[in-house]
């Protein structure tokens, strides 16, 4: 797991909203990019949860770009996808780890999908990581 530490993974929906585009894009967006892909937000929400979104570091500006004949920054994410939902389960799971073991976590994640073909390569893994956890 790469990328940057946040210490707060708690977003609201219209902040995993603006994420899942930037997340999506191939390119920094400017706010108004972000409002066609998305008509349900306003301007005015769009640029108060890019301005919370930056302040956590969740993004960053990419670039100072012309949207027209103003300038304007574009965003990038800060974390990738993968990372913020990584640090969000082990964020979540140390709030209930006194009821909850690893083990049975572990067991109930691999029961998700249990027909899965991808099911013993994660097993494969997860015993290889035991492995080098251990012998470290």
């Amino acid at each position: 797991m790469a990328g940057i530490k946040i210490n707060n993974t708690r977003l609201t929906k219209r902040d995993l909203d603006i994420m899942s585009i930037l997340w999506k894009s191939k390119e920094p967006e400017t706010a108004s990019m972000i409002a066609k892909y998305n008509p349900d937000l306003t301007m005015n929400t769009i640029q108060a949860v890019l301005r919370k979104l930056l302040k956590s570091n969740f993004i960053k500006v990419a670039d100072i770009v012309y949207s027209g004949t103003v300038l304007t920054r574009s965003y990038k994410p800060a974390i990738s996808q993968e990372d913020f939902w990584i640090q969000k389960i082990v964020e979540d799971y140390k709030e209930i780890r006194q009821k909850v073991s690893k083990a049975d976590v572990v067991a109930a994640l691999l029961n998700i999908d249990k027909n899965s073909p991808g099911n013993k390569e994660d097993i494969i893994q997860i015993r290889e990581m035991l492995d080098n956890y251990i012998s470290s």
